[in-house]
């Protein structure tokens, strides 16, 4: 049989069609008319270019996703020549956002980086911490649409670069706890300038120039308050530069482990030590060093079963010339650097904000990488890596990825300096939408065009002896024959956090029957779940039957 050229080309178009589409939303429509302000300066301050991030989190308890976007501010490098603010938008409801952020009284007061939202008092109304060059603000939600800045209250004080954070219940106690990760020692007396001969100018010095710091972890006392316990658990024995961090169980023994990204420094991988200490076995497991033994520039970092063989895997994206790499989980603590596409092509650029995330609703985690280089200059230091850099989006194919950017939208085609990115469910149809920001520039929504046309079901986990963020569950359902499993991590990416909601793609499923296994060991049974809804999952009071 002979095919014509035009029946290729016909072919083709249809592919295209029924691919999900990823769809720009002009600030004109969105409302999200806020701009990052990196403060960038003739002296190359390093943290004009890692931020910023954002968090996505119902503020409000109205069901519909809001968004929180962190900007740069007054520091000790830094006087802002107009008064600069963080910004909260509200969702509408009708795909635009509204800023009220002074009706909140959340403007922030620094250099900021990144955000975290949790609920971590167990109220019902989530929070929010913002990391910064400087001092950290915890914000708690009053339950009225604002906001009270208790940090000093609940003992957070400390300065320093800090950059991810992560909220999880390292000690399975029901209260979250918190890690900050911390990048590297700098202040204005320490800074250091670089100056490059070749191009007569200004360069960014690089981290091995500042020296490596220590991370923290905070213990949640109750009644608002927390404990640093980065010492007697073992955390502040790495002295790391720390980016991306995510809370995952890597040995399936139910409690929370911690990978983290680190730039021009070993990752590391924090083993839970039944909640009384942690251990990195970075080293041990073939996380912390290249395949060559080198240090890799560690950035944003996530947690998945990518393959589906009930064991969580990890991700870390990399500077240009390293490769990003999927850390393929041999369930013995030890990993394997996966080949493939996910490796092939990403040589050239440098990763920031990623996620693994299902968008097109077939149950398996699919991959998003959100890139741009952190120099400004690099595309006449070095030809062919550019400082503006490609989205990518990997769709999961029985446990590898194929890079399907070039058919998943025109925002794939373009070149971003992306920094921060979070995924969530704005408009509440059943697929998961993306917010990137962009260093120096104004926010990019993405709207998830066709992920839903696969059935889905959305759970809003309510616990009641477990952590507020039912951080560590086990969900597993089965639709249409197909069997998937899920285990909640906290966490993931790069200065920023994701809509709490889980949604399970069903495929061509239209029932489904859902197990939760709760952090507090409880079993949660949802028998023929009808797909094309959000649910209320309630842990249970009293123990059921396995």
């Amino acid at each position: 049989m002979v095919f014509s050229c035009d029946h290729f080309v016909k072919v083709l178009a249809r592919i295209s069609l029924l691919a999900v589409q990823f769809v720009e939303i002009p600030q004109s429509r969105s409302g999200l008319l806020w701009n990052h302000e990196n403060g960038k300066s003739t002296d190359r301050h390093l943290p004009e270019t890692v931020g910023a991030g954002v968090a996505v989190f119902d503020y409000n308890n109205d069901g519909w996703m809001d968004l929180y976007f962190v900007n740069s501010g007054p520091a000790d490098f830094y006087t802002p020549a107009k008064p600069l603010a963080n910004a909260l938008y509200r969702n509408n409801k009708d795909g635009s956002f509204t800023d009220v952020t002074k009706l909140a009284g959340v403007p922030g007061a620094g250099f900021g980086m990144g955000a975290a939202a949790a609920d971590y008092d167990g109220d019902g109304d989530v929070d929010l911490l913002l990391t910064q060059y400087g001092q950290d603000i915890l914000y708690r939600n009053n339950g009225n649409g604002t906001f009270t800045d208790v940090t000093e209250e609940a003992g957070l004080k400390g300065n320093g670069w800090h950059t991810s954070a992560v909220w999880f219940d390292y000690d399975r106690d029901g209260k979250l706890d918190l890690f900050i990760a911390t990048y590297v020692e700098y202040r204005k007396d320490l800074v250091k300038h670089c100056w490059d001969a070749k191009l007569a100018v200004s360069a960014y010095c690089v981290p091995k120039m500042f020296n490596s710091t220590r991370s923290r972890l905070f213990h949640n006392l109750g009644q608002g308050r927390f404990a640093d316990v980065s010492q007697e658990t073992g955390i502040s024995v790495y002295e790391g530069k720390a980016f991306g961090v995510v809370a995952t169980d890597v040995n399936n023994d139910g409690w929370p482990d911690l990978f983290i990204a680190s730039d021009m420094a070993p990752n590391a991988l924090f083993i839970n030590q039944s909640g009384r200490s942690f251990e990195d076995v970075g080293l041990n497991s073939g996380v912390a060093y290249s395949q060559d033994g080198d240090p890799r520039s560690g950035m944003g970092a996530d947690a998945a079963d990518f393959n589906s063989d009930g064991w969580q895997d990890l991700f870390v994206a990399n500077i240009d010339q390293q490769y990003f790499s999927l850390y393929r989980n041999q369930k013995d603590l030890t990993f394997h650097e996966e080949a493939g596409e996910q490796r092939r092509d990403t040589r050239l650029l440098s990763g920031w904000g990623l996620k693994f995330f299902d968008y097109d609703n077939d149950g398996d985690p699919d991959l998003i990488l959100a890139n741009g280089h952190p120099d400004d200059m690099i595309a006449k230091r070095m030809p062919g890596v550019s400082y503006a850099e490609p989205l990518l989006l990997f769709e999961n194919r029985k446990g590898s990825y194929s890079n399907v950017s070039s058919q998943s939208g025109a925002v794939f085609k373009k070149n971003w300096n992306a920094r921060g990115l979070a995924v969530a469910d704005f408009d509440n149809d059943g697929d998961l939408d993306v917010v990137i920001c962009i260093n120096g520039s104004a926010p990019l929504l993405l709207n998830n065009e066709g992920g839903n046309r696969k059935n889905w079901i959305g759970l809003r986990l309510q616990s009641r002896t477990s952590n507020p963020l039912a951080e560590g569950a086990v969900i597993e359902w089965k639709a249409d024959g197909l069997a998937q499993r899920r285990h909640r991590s906290s966490g993931g990416s790069f200065l920023s956090s994701h809509d709490h909601r889980e949604i399970l793609g069903l495929g061509s499923g239209t029932i489904a029957s859902v197990k939760i296994t709760w952090p507090s060991g409880k079993v949660s049974l949802l028998p023929s779940t009808r797909a094309g809804q959000y649910l209320d999952a309630w842990e249970p009071a009293e123990n059921t039957p396995k």
